[in-house]
């Protein structure tokens, strides 16, 4: 019994902070009616794919907000929620395999790095920092 609910505490972590996984392929999103709309006038384009439903995604979510509002301007957020159907479309050049998935575009819409999972924003804040202007 106690190590059953041991092999269950480490798969829920692996749910949870999806490995602390990167996709190292870069890729720029051709499918335009379907894309997000990447502006000049942002250095980065952050992109949280998730569902207001997942617990690691309501887990994201103050750190979404706070980006956006310590990085308005610079930093284009956009959530997805995956769950639905529009979100559905838009998600999918993107082809996630987990939920909650950062992904982060610079000026020109290409991607330049993916997480899956649970993202601390200390974390996720020097992936930000990659592309911006000091």
């Amino acid at each position: 019994m106690k190590q059953a609910i041991i092999i269950a505490h480490v798969f829920l972590s692996f749910i949870i902070t999806g490995c602390g996984s990167k996709n190292d392929e870069v890729k720029h999103v051709t499918d335009k009616e379907n894309s997000i709309d990447t502006h000049a006038d942002y250095q980065v384009t952050f992109i949280e794919l998730g569902s207001v439903s997942c617990i690691p995604c309501k887990m994201m979510k103050p750190i979404v907000a706070q980006v956006e509002k310590e990085y308005a301007g610079r930093v284009k957020v956009v959530f997805l929620d995956v769950w639905t159907a529009d979100g559905k479309v838009k998600a999918a050049p993107y082809k996630i395999r987990v939920i909650p998935t950062q992904v982060f575009l610079d000026k020109d819409g290409n991607e330049y790095y993916r997480h899956e999972g649970f993202f601390p924003k200390e974390e996720l804040v020097k992936v930000l920092e990659m592309k911006l202007p000091e």
